[in-house]
C-alpha cells in the first residue's frame, strides 16, 4: 500500500513489467471476462455500453436488492443498447457474489455501503471495479484492499479518464527535454457543475449518510488524481483543504461539503503545488493546467472529453519579446490531438477501462499501481477534510 516513496517507486518498476507485458499479449486471441454489476446507478448504463463495446467483457448479471428494479434496469439497457446474451437478473446482492459465472464485479453503489459489500465481492474471489469516492474513510478502503491483497484479486477505482490514450499525450510534454515544459512547478485543476433545486434536495450526493463526502468525492476525486498521476510517484508532503459551501438534502444527517478548495505542496529540491476546486454550484468546468519553467499545458475536457472522434489538449510557450520600444506578447500554443472518441464508442476512455481490467483477469495478472493510486487519492482526499475542520491548517502526509 501506499506508505512512502521506496514503497511506491518499487511498485511503480513492477507497473512498468505488467504493461509491457500487457501491450506485447494483445496479438493473442481475447478470453472473456465475466461481469456482473452490483447496483443499478446511473452510471452503470454508461458501462453497460462500456462492457459490451470492449471484445473481452461480457455483462452476465445485474444485482438490486430488489429482483424487478434489476429487470428494468436490463430492460432500459437493452432498448438502448441491445447484447446478445441478455445479462440475468439478480435479486441480492449475496446472490450475485455467489454465483461462479462472474469473475469480476463493477460496484456503483453509495459510498457509504461499499466497504461492506466490496470486502464481501473480494472474499468471494471477485475482482472489483468501485466508483469513486471508493470509501468513507482511509480506513474503510484499507480494509477493502487487504481483503482484495489476500484473496489475490485485481482493485481499480471507476475514473476513467486514466484509461484515455490522451494521458500518454500529455505525459510526453511533462518533461524538461526540447518538447516538455520542464519540471512541473505548479498545477491547477477544477471540476465543477451547477445542480439543479432537485438534485440540492433529494439527490444522494447531499446526504451525509450515502455520501459523507459531497462534491469534494463526487468532483474532487478526479482533480486530485489528476494532480497525483502528474507528480506520480511523488506524493505530496502535506495538503491544506477548505470547505467553502456546505449543504444538505432534506433529512440529511449532517451537511456535506458542496464547494471544497484544496492545495497540495511538495518540498525539497523541486519544489511543487496543485491547487484543485470542485463545486455543484457552478457550471460546468472540468479543466486541468500543469505549468513548469519552459511552458504549461492545458487540458479544457479532462474527465469527460467533448463530444467527437479526436481528444486534445494546448502546450504553450509563449514568449516576451522586447524591439526598441514595441513590446509585445507572442502566444505559441500548440493544440495536440488525440485519435480518440469521447463516448460510446470502442476507443473511448470508458471502453479502455473495461478492456484492460478483463485483460487482468483473463490474463491472471496483477497492477498493484492501481490499488495504490487510488489509496493515495483517499489518503490526500482525508487529509484535506481534516485541514478544513482545522481552519486550513496545513496536515502532512
Amino acid at each position: 500500500m501506499c506508505r512512502g516513496r521506496g514503497t511506491l517507486e518499487h511498485r511503480l518498476g513492477n507497473l512498468v513489467i505488467f504493461r509491457l507485458r500487457y501491450r506485447n499479449d494483445m496479438s493473442a486471441a481475447p478470453s472473456v471476462c465475466r461481469w456482473g454489476i452490483l447496483g443499478t446507478a446511473g452510471i452503470s448504463a454508461k458501462n453497460w455500453l462500456s462492457i459490451a463495446n470492449a471484445e473481452n467483457a461480457e455483462l452476465v448479471a445485474v444485482a438490486s436488492r430488489d429482483v424487478a428494479k434489476a429487470e428494468a434496469f436490463i430492460d432500459a439497457c437493452q432498448s438502448s443498447r441491445s447484447v446478445a446474451r441478455r445479462p440475468d437478473a439478480v435479486g441480492s446482492y449475496e446472490a450475485l457474489h455467489a454465483r461462479d459465472d462472474i469473475d469480476a464485479i463493477y460496484l456503483p453503489i453509495p459510498t457509504g455501503l461499499r466497504t461492506e459489500w466490496a470486502v464481501k465481492a473480494a472474499e468471494a474471489g471477485k475482482h472489483i471495479v468501485m466508483e469513486k469516492p471508493c470509501a468513507p474513510t482511509v480506513a474503510d478502503l484499507e480494509k477493502v484492499l487487504s481483503a482484495c491483497q489476500k484473496s489475490g484479486v485485481q482493485f481499480m477505482d471507476g475514473v476513467m479518464f486514466r484509461h484515455s490514450r490522451r494521458l500518454e499525450a500529455i505525459r510526453s510534454f511533462l518533461g524538461d527535454d526540447e518538447q516538455g515544459i520542464g519540471p512541473i512547478r505548479r498545477i491547477a485543476s477544477q471540476f465543477s457543475f451547477c445542480a439543479p433545486e432537485e438534485f440540492r434536495t433529494g439527490n444522494i450526493r447531499m446526504k451525509s449518510d450515502l455520501e459523507p463526502l459531497g462534491a469534494l468525492g463526487d468532483l474532487g476525486w478526479y482533480t486530485i488524481s489528476f494532480s497525483l498521476w502528474a507528480m506520480w510517484p511523488r506524493l505530496p508532503d502535506a495538503v491544506t483543504g477548505r470547505r467553502i459551501v456546505s449543504d444538505a438534502a432534506p433529512g440529511g444527517e449532517k451537511p456535506v461539503p458542496v464547494e471544497f478548495s484544496g492545495e497540495l505542496l511538495w518540498r525539497g529540491e523541486e519544489d511543487a503545488t496543485a491547487s484543485f476546486f470542485c463545486s455543484f454550484l457552478i457550471e460546468h468546468q472540468q479543466w486541468a493546467h500543469v505549468s513548469g519553467p519552459q511552458g504549461s499545458v492545458r487540458v479544457d475536457d479532462f474527465v469527460l472529453p467533448y463530444i467527437g472522434n479526436e481528444l486534445s489538449f494546448t502546450v504553450s510557450k509563449p514568449r516576451f519579446v522586447v524591439d526598441g520600444c514595441d513590446f509585445r506578447m507572442e502566444k505559441h500554443d500548440q493544440t495536440v490531438t488525440v485519435e480518440e472518441y469521447g463516448h460510446g464508442h470502442a476507443s473511448a476512455q470508458e471502453t479502455n477501462l473495461f478492456r484492460h481490467f478483463s485483460k487482468l483477469v483473463v490474463t491472471n495478472t496483477r497492477e498493484p499501481y492501481w490499488p495504490e493510486a487510488a489509496l493515495a487519492v483517499q489518503q490526500v482526499m482525508m487529509a484535506c477534510v481534516a485541514s478544513a475542520a482545522a481552519g486550513g491548517r496545513e496536515q502532512p502526509l
